[in-house]
């Protein structure tokens, strides 16, 4: 579908007759993070300083890079995902899988490790999730991953590091 048709579509229908179909597709998360992990909070400088660029606009400004830009996306070793930012594990090897999204995807989290919220930049609402310890910006979550559940946390690379096992 066309942009010019969704939006005409949308103008036809209302908010009400479109948006809530779409809407209720999106996971509700109510994530707590692990018991005595402390916050990480550094000032706009202090994280300048410790990231790149690019990684900065996508951990502190909510950034998505390119689909297929990410080396991470084919990275298929045993190993760990770490949040780019604090070094807090998010992912392992084994929770990874093939989307065919072009960003390196997940079936499940590390406990206690992400928080999530609701993100409307878009017409309608998906969910975002974050590091728990530093907050970074990582991705939105999906309903459309595989078993065992169900979930695609569609993560940015830039936003990871891998640790090899």
């Amino acid at each position: 579908m066309k942009r010019r048709h969704f939006l005409g579509l949308l103008g036809a229908t209302g908010a009400v007759g479109l948006v809530p179909g779409v809407a209720w597709g999106f996971p509700r998360l109510d994530l707590e993070p692990a018991p005595g992990l402390e916050r990480l909070e550094l000032t706009s400088d202090e994280w300048r300083e410790r990231l790149t660029d690019e990684q900065y606009w996508i951990l502190r400004e909510h950034g998505t890079e390119e689909p297929w830009s990410s080396p991470l996306d084919k990275e298929w070793r045993d190993g760990e995902y770490r949040c780019a930012g604090c070094d807090l594990l998010l992912f392992t090897s084994a929770m990874k899988y093939d989307s065919g999204t072009g960003w390196p995807s997940f079936f499940e989290h590390v406990e206690g490790h992400l928080l999530s919220r609701l993100d409307f930049s878009l017409i309608w609402p998906r969910t975002e999730y974050h590091c728990a310890r530093c907050g970074g910006h990582q991705g939105h979550v999906f309903s459309d991953g595989p078993e065992p559940t169900g979930l695609r946390w569609c993560n940015n690379g830039l936003a990871l590091t891998f640790v090899p096992a």
